[in-house]
């Protein structure tokens, strides 16, 4: 499974490449909204930049919800850098937009999923990624990763090659529980995959060891 942060704060993610995990970055308006980035210019800088950090693909969203604007943006997006992959909404005109961008070799993330249709959809269309939102689901009392199962039968059944991106991760176990499911990616916070350092167990031993070892010198 791969590692994409769901963030624009350079910072962390210069932490995460740094880590040797990062495998990639999903950011959107809220998010660059969050670091103080506003104005189409300066949010076009930031991505190149975070390009210019990460190895992977990063996730540049578009902000119209028209079809020919979705088009333009996403061509100009698509333009910045080889790493971006253009954002694009489930809704109608954001499923034509994907068939289009998929026509023209220009690679898509499908963004707010909440349902198995829209992922068949979004499939359909040749998004390259699928990104289904399970944090938000549990907000609401339904189980984020029965739809992350639910996808990845219904694409393992027909051989699409869509890639399911779990989005909204919030906390390790969201992690382990998308891997054992078998999400092609997961995007979250940083604390999401740092998380997955710690164990009680880990730091007893090594204080123990670290001890031992004073022992002897």
């Amino acid at each position: 499974m791969k590692f994409f942060i769901d963030t624009a704060n350079l910072d962390q993610i210069r932490e995460a490449q740094d880590l040797g995990v990062l495998d990639g970055v999903t950011t959107n308006p809220s998010l660059m909204a969050k670091e103080g980035i506003t104005g189409r210019n300066n949010i076009l800088k930031h991505y190149v930049a975070i390009c210019n950090i990460v190895d992977g693909d990063v996730s540049a969203e578009v902000i119209a919800t028209d079809f020919k604007g979705m088009v333009k943006e996403g061509e100009e997006l698509a333009e910045l850098h080889d790493q971006i992959v253009v954002k694009v909404p489930m809704i109608k005109e954001g499923v034509k937009a994907i068939k289009y961008f998929s026509d023209h070799g220009i690679r898509t993330n499908c963004t707010l999923v909440f349902s198995a249709g829209q992922a068949l959809l979004a499939a359909k269309a040749g998004a390259t990624y699928v990104s289904p939102f399970i944090g938000r689901l549990d907000d609401i009392s339904t189980d984020g990763l029965e739809l992350i199962a639910d996808i990845r039968l219904i694409y393992d059944n027909y051989g699409f090659e869509t890639k399911i991106l779990a989005a909204s991760v919030r906390h390790t176990m969201h992690v382990i529980n998308c891997a054992k499911i078998g999400a092609d990616v997961m995007t979250g916070p940083l604390s999401s995959i740092e998380g997955l350092l710690k164990h009680p167990l880990t730091d007893s031993g090594l204080k123990q060891f670290l001890e031992d070892y004073k022992k002897g010198n």
